[in-house]
């Protein structure tokens, strides 16, 4: 895309965001196709080998300087032999209100009405980032290939394409990720978030993540 058309975009993105930011977001919390994919995160479960680290970035292409997804640890806790580390996901929550859907002024970030993921048009991303700023959970970055905004997309362009699992689910060796319509009461994510104890991440923001989290069983959980 040239820089003259980013601007062209720019700037009809902000004076059409200006009168309709708000109907926008309304607009995108409703779903019309029955469908909200969402993940659980069993964090009793994840022993932080880092293979859905790995798989998302062969799947997706992602370049070594950036990340779609981090697995970050901290710990331990208790004292040796029972010391244990938390395992916590660092990634895109999907949010039902997400703020930067909320503020891109091209349209270019977006909630899909047929599956609830948050995505990106690359064609009409001109790389503002007031998405990345807007993102409480700074999980966006700014691809350094195609200079347009990235994040996870639960692998929607590639494996969900295809009718399979996202590459991380598939890949991690614990079954500690599950992935599934959290609209459907017989899926398995959802007989789990009704059957076990879980959280999401910044809940006081209002965001509604789509990703739920298993709580790590030793010691204080720190959010």
């Amino acid at each position: 895309m040239s820089c003259s058309r980013r601007r062209f975009l720019a700037g009809a993105g902000v004076l059409a965001v200006g009168g309709l930011s708000i109907p926008l977001v309304l607009a995108q919390s409703k779903n019309r196709a029955g469908v909200r994919l969402g993940m659980v995160h069993d964090e009793t479960r994840c022993i932080g080998c880092t293979a859905c680290m790995d798989a998302c970035r062969t799947v997706n292409q992602v370049p070594e300087s950036v990340s779609r997804l981090e697995i970050i640890r901290s710990g331990p806790t208790g004292a040796f032999p029972e010391a244990r580390y938390r395992f916590f996901r660092h990634s895109c929550q999907h949010c039902d209100r997400a703020p930067c859907v909320a503020v891109c002024p091209t349209g270019a970030s977006y909630r899909d009405m047929a599956t609830g993921i948050v995505d990106v048009h690359a064609d009409l991303c001109v790389g503002c980032q007031y998405c990345i700023v807007a993102c409480p959970y700074q999980v966006r970055f700014i691809h350094p290939e195609t200079r347009v905004a990235d994040k996870c997309d639960f692998c929607r362009k590639t494996r969900l394409r295809q009718g399979q699992q996202p590459a991380c689910v598939e890949a991690c060796p614990t079954k500690a990720l599950i992935f599934g319509n959290l609209e459907d009461p017989q899926s398995d994510i959802a007989r789990l978030i009704a059957a076990r104890i879980t959280y999401r991440y910044k809940p006081a923001l209002g965001t509604l993540p789509k990703l739920y989290r298993v709580p790590f069983r030793y010691g204080e959980v720190k959010l």
